[in-house]
């Protein structure tokens, strides 16, 4: 089927050296507001043009965000259909399928995986999709016919209940469009089993980007006594006690979550080793005062969600790292991370070494790591590479 001749996006004299160079998005300022521009209805497909009216690609226009044009193609003339999403999906599937051999990882990494503001996470024939983009939104229905075509899954859950939304003008909201969601789903990671809870669960149920962190500091915790706050459903702590921890400690504020790994504890014949208890994590660390532990891992939220959050939020991340280095062994393992974007590593190390000093704590870096490798990053987006990790071992 031909597509319909598409309106034009032009971008300002001297805008187009960035979108040459590579960059998938183009922001409001580096493009021709005009009147035409103004009336292209919100997620239309467009041809975006230089200021001489060379065609540079194919994009979803927004003409109220602030990222008002994401690429889709660098073919102008690409169709955009089942076919050529599909496409897409399939390259990525056999992409993970390579790097992770089983059917749990996350299958499309938005842009990284050609496809602007959409995030799918597999869970064997469970599939939980996320749409960020008002582009996206509009093509919703032909994604969701390219999945079924290249996946043929039992269940999809359609959770757009992600706060980018509203930059977009989208509404929040989960869907189960095909399926049935109502009850947890098990998943195979690092060769342990877990379970998800894929409506109602953070995010999409689980958070596959720190499956080969979790394998590292499994690795090190082999006859120790391990503590992971903001422990969620037990990714950390649970697999360090399948690998052969003495005791296992998972603190985290949500029962929810805690019920997970609870789940999971004993699906992997580990819930004698792992205790679990329901607390906010800087009261808990407080309150655990002289207490050692040979590993101690702490996974929080995003503490920094804007960046108007940024002062208090990178505090956040000092004042962490304060509270739990005190509890590791003289020559155990420390690891923290954060996975808001806005916090770049330079920062994120800053805030570390500042907590280790208000601790009196010394010791040295092992690994500075990211997220799992089914969370590739666009060349052209370093910044998307949002996952920051540091392991210590601490004096």
């Amino acid at each position: 089927m031909a597509q319909k001749k598409l309106p034009s996006v032009i971008l300002r004299a001297g805008e187009d050296r960035r979108v040459r160079a590579g960059h998938p998005w183009v922001f409001s300022n580096e493009i021709l507001m005009d009147a035409d521009a103004k009336a292209i209805p919100t997620g239309s497909l467009a041809t975006l043009r230089a200021p001489g009216g060379e065609a540079l690609g194919l994009v979803t226009f927004n003409p109220h965000s602030l990222i008002a044009a994401r690429l889709l193609s660098t073919n102008p003339e690409a169709t955009v259909d089942a076919l050529f999403l599909g496409r897409r999906l399939a390259q990525a599937t056999a992409l993970r399928d390579r790097l992770i051999g089983v059917p749990y990882y996350r299958l499309i990494h938005a842009e990284a995986d050609g496809l602007p503001g959409v995030i799918v996470d597999r869970f064997g024939d469970a599939l939980v999709v996320q749409v960020n983009t008002a582009g996206m939104e509009l093509l919703t229905p032909v994604l969701l016919e390219a999945l079924e075509a290249e996946l043929s899954p039992k269940t999809i859950v359609l959770k757009n209940d992600s706060p980018v939304r509203e930059l977009e003008g989208l509404k929040r909201s989960t869907t189960v469009v095909k399926g049935d969601a109502e009850q947890p789903v098990e998943l195979v990671e690092n060769n342990a089993k877990f379970v998800a809870d894929l409506s109602g669960g953070q995010k999409t149920g689980w958070f596959y980007d720190q499956r080969d962190n979790r394998r590292f500091m499994a690795d090190l915790a082999k006859d120790a006594s391990v503590l992971d706050v903001y422990s969620y459903s037990g990714g950390f702590g649970v697999l360090a006690a399948a690998r052969g921890a003495k005791s296992v400690v998972c603190i985290d504020r949500s029962q929810p979550a805690l019920d997970a790994a609870k789940a999971a504890a004993a699906l992997n014949g580990v819930d004698k080793v792992v205790s679990f208890e329901k607390s906010e994590v800087f009261d808990a660390l407080e309150k655990l005062g002289g207490k050692k532990f040979d590993v101690v891992i702490c996974d929080p939220p995003a503490f920094v969600k804007s960046r108007k959050d940024l002062k208090t939020g990178t505090q956040g991340y000092r004042k962490l790292v304060r509270l739990a280095a005190p509890l590791v062994n003289k020559g155990g393992f420390f690891f923290v991370a954060s996975c808001s974007h806005l916090v770049d590593p330079p920062l994120f190390a800053e805030q570390v070494r500042r907590g280790l000093r208000d601790a009196s704590r010394t010791g040295r870096i092992l690994r500075s790591s990211g997220a799992a490798l089914d969370h590739p990053v666009h060349p052209g987006l370093p910044e998307t590479a949002y996952l920051k990790a540091l392991t210590l071992q601490l004096d």
